[in-house]
């Protein structure tokens, strides 16, 4: 059954560079760690940048499985810090450590990610494997996004910046068939 992708973008995507298709070789795999679609949409639209720009993945998957594009994938979007210009970010509607990213006693991710995601999840990147000639490698933010922080509850604590998509993430069901090789700081 053919993915339907529900096009919804964002208000600043002229302002995003654009990159020929031969540029993706990587996706890489985010959680939202917000309750809902609605308010990652929010959080997407807010300008953070000089440029007129914000923080958002270029596909949004809810956990109906429901599919929305905010950003074109030949526009560069801000998801994860490094790899922006070769890559497409896709963010998985889960609560991840929500409401308290940074509490030392809230880095335990437990939400799962349901069946209906995960489907559309795997039929996104069938799709963009047809798209992108290039696109071999995938990631989760965590592997790219190391950097530690301050914990919120406790400075004198660091604790990590990014922890998605999470140990909830089940890779080998979402790698398995994909022809999509998990990223290694060796494979670049």
């Amino acid at each position: 059954m053919p993915l339907t992708i529900i096009e919804h973008p964002l208000p600043y995507v002229s302002l995003l560079p654009e990159r020929p298709v031969e540029a993706v070789d990587m996706v890489v795999i985010h959680c939202t760690e917000l309750p809902d679609l609605a308010i990652a949409r929010e959080y997407g639209e807010r300008v953070l940048y000089e440029s007129g720009a914000g923080a958002s993945g270029h596909y949004y998957i809810d956990r109906d499985g429901s599919t929305y594009q905010y950003v074109p994938a030949t526009r560069v979007a801000h998801h994860v810090r490094g790899h922006n210009p070769h890559s497409i970010g896709i963010e998985l509607v889960n609560l991840g450590r929500y409401p308290d990213w940074w509490d030392s006693r809230r880095q335990t991710m437990t939400e799962p990610y349901p069946p209906a995601q995960l489907a559309a999840l795997r039929a996104l990147l069938e799709q963009l494997r047809q798209e992108f000639p290039r696109l071999r490698l995938i990631a989760g933010h965590e592997q790219l996004d190391t950097d530690r922080m301050p914990a919120s509850d406790d400075p004198t604590r660091d604790v990590p910046r990014k922890l998605d998509p999470g140990p909830m993430f089940p890779w080998p069901e979402v790698l398995e068939g994909s022809g999509l090789t998990r990223w290694t700081p060796a494979s670049g």
